[in-house]
Parts: C-alpha cells; structure tokens; sequence
C-alpha cells in the first residue's frame, strides 16, 4: 500500500499573475503527488510589446488590431466574470485539495530557461514537472524531471495547438474538439506524445472561453493526476494517435472570430431551446397540452 512517503515528487512552473495556477493547480498538485518546488515566472518589462511585435510579423497589421480590439473588449466586457468564476474556482479547489504552499520550496524567475531555474529544478531532482507557461521551454530544463515535463495544453491537440485551442475550436464549431490535451513536452510547439483528450460539458452560450478552457483542465484533474501517477510508478499509460489527423497551431483571439463565434453559439441555443420545447408542453401521461 503507498503512502504519502511514496509519492512521486513534481514541480509546477507558472506565472505569478496566474492565480488559478499558483493557488489552486499547486494546491490540487500537492494533494495528488509530492509537491517539490514552485518555479514562479514574474515577467519581464516590455513583454507585452515583444509579443505585439511577434503578433504582427505572424499575422499582419490589419489582423493585430483585431487582436487589440478584441483584447479591449475583453476587458471591458468579459474581464469582470472571468474574474469571479476565477476567486470562486481558487476556494472552491483550495478546500478540496489543501495544502501548505507557503512549506514549498520556491522561486522567482524572469524565465524558466534562466539558469537559476535550470539549477533549481535540477537540485529538487522531481519526477515530472507540469508547465503552465506561455514560454517555449529549452531541452536543458524541459528533459530534467526523470519522467518527463507536462503540459495541459488548454485545447485539443495537434488539431489545436497554441495557448487559444479553445476559443478557435469554439470559433471554428468544432465542438467535439473543445477540451484539454496532457502531454509531455518535446522539442516542438505542442507536439510531444498526448496520453488524454478530455472536456465537459461546457455552455457556450453562458460562459466565456476563458472559463471554458480553465474548466476543461479543472474539471478533469482526478482523470490527469491518475496517469501522471501511473507514469511515475512505471506503469503502461496508452497515447492517443495523431496518426492521420492535421495539425495546427493558432494565434490570439480576434474580435471579428469572437462575434463569429457568439452569433453561432446563440443560434445553437436557440434550435436547442426550439427543440427541447416539445418535451416541456407534454402532460405527465406525456400528451401535448398544446392544440
């Protein structure tokens, strides 16, 4: 019988802004495994510009100013939910997974390929590492955990790879691929062996895709602590074959995608409503009360 003694050992790297990660991902992460270290990236300044630049020189100008008109409506209008659910998320995991994250080793960094969080990680010595990032880790810190370092990429992979999967599975209506990937980093960008698919069932026409892309990882961790587990111990974890199947990777959110995507998803609801309503108008002894 295993005790917590015998618990594989694991490191979370995340943002410091990212609270949802650094509270309640490291509480449920403490809970499920040995939580050895937290690697806290604190940004540098003028990311924000960097990344602008990176967006224009992939997309164009005209599509970077769908982006920042996106992202002003995002805050304007979508920002102050997101938030709520996010503090009601954070207690809500806090109670079910507690732990003393003030007792974890940790530190600061500008970013995780530094060599002082290159040394961090290597003195921990942890079996897995779970990267919640939006920085390409380099082979000399992604290869340091014995099993491996994993993502839970916020979308369907490889179909959707990228930080956004959920919005341009959303955008695109390919609903049956809006969920969340585990995967083990390598090389490229979201292309390491994948060992679950998994999501819930979201209401697009009620919560953001924001909340959509959180809860398809919050909503499944019981389902990725059971394979990170099974991995650590040695045991035969099943990939899922991207054999046959495109892959592609997606940039940021667009305003002119994200009406694309409300217009369609109000329509969904209201076929559905339309169709369910026959249901409702039957008596007990299921005959229509209507004429």
């Amino acid at each position: 019988m295993h005790t917590r003694e015998d618990l594989p050992t694991a490191v979370l790297i995340c943002h410091e802004q990212d609270r949802l990660d650094r509270e309640a991902l490291a509480s449920w992460l403490a809970s499920t495994l040995k939580l050895a270290g937290l690697i806290i990236i604190r940004d540098r300044p003028g990311r924000l510009w960097r990344a602008a630049r990176r967006e224009i020189r992939r997309v164009g100008l005209l599509r970077f100013l769908d982006v920042v008109a996106f992202r002003a409506y995002a805050r304007l209008c979508l920002s102050a939910g997101d938030a709520r659910w996010t503090e009601a998320a954070i207690e809500r995991l806090r109670r079910l997974y507690p732990a003393d994250l003030d007792a974890v080793p940790t530190i600061v960094v500008a970013s995780p390929n530094d060599d002082e969080a290159r040394e961090f990680l290597a003195g921990l010595r942890p079996d897995v590492a779970i990267a919640r990032c939006k920085v390409i880790l380099k082979p000399a810190v992604f290869a340091l955990p014995r099993v491996g370092t994993f993502v839970l990429h916020p979308g369907i992979c490889p179909e959707y790879r990228n930080a956004h999967g959920c919005f341009w599975a959303l955008v695109n209506r390919d609903l049956d691929r809006v969920g969340m990937t585990l995967l083990r980093v390598d090389a490229g960008i979201d292309t390491g062996p994948v060992y679950l698919h998994a999501s819930y069932d979201f209401d697009e026409s009620r919560e953001s895709h924001t909340v959509i892309q959180h809860r398809a990882v919050v909503e499944n961790l019981d389902a990725i602590g059971r394979i990170l587990l099974s991995l650590c111990r040695g045991k035969q974890v099943a990939t899922v074959s991207a054999e046959g199947r495109r892959s592609q990777t997606w940039g940021q959110p667009q305003l002119s995608a994200y009406l694309r995507w409300t217009i369609a998803a109000r329509r969904n609801a209201t076929v559905r409503s339309v169709r369910l309503q026959p249901d409702r108008d039957k008596d007990a002894h299921g005959i229509s009360a209507v004429s």
